[in-house]
């Protein structure tokens, strides 16, 4: 929970630098959560619930969603960095299939080892 934390509070807008691979699995791991929780009470509440507390919780599903576009592109690009890959790379995931599976084993791939031209190791 604290590595999500860090990147809502601390890196919300931050695309210098670099993240290493637990503070990008970590806050997608909880940010996957949230959504799910979310989703699952709109899903609930639209079978059982009132309209106006469906519409309340629809909305507020909305607003994490888009709350989430900034830091999720923000921790890519600095995963990127970790690699020494530039942030357009997150282009890729564009092409269907194979740009998010490229996406994907850049994101499980351990970041270079001291300095690079991004910034200092996040591990040291």
């Amino acid at each position: 929970m604290e590595w999500y934390l860090k990147v809502m509070r601390e890196n919300y807008a931050n695309f210098n630098g670099r993240a290493r691979r637990k503070e990008y699995w970590m806050f997608t791991l909880f940010h996957t959560l949230l959504v799910i929780a979310c989703a699952f009470t709109l899903a609930l509440l639209v079978a059982t619930g009132p309209y106006s507390l469906t519409l309340l919780v629809a909305i507020m599903f909305i607003a994490v969603i888009l709350a989430h576009v900034v830091p999720s592109l923000a921790i890519s690009v600095r995963r990127l960095h970790d690699l020494g890959q530039s942030g357009w790379f997150l282009l890729l995931a564009l092409i269907p299939y194979i740009g998010s599976l490229i996406i994907f084993v850049f994101s499980v791939i351990e970041g270079n080892k001291g300095t690079n031209k991004y910034g200092p190791d996040p591990k040291a």
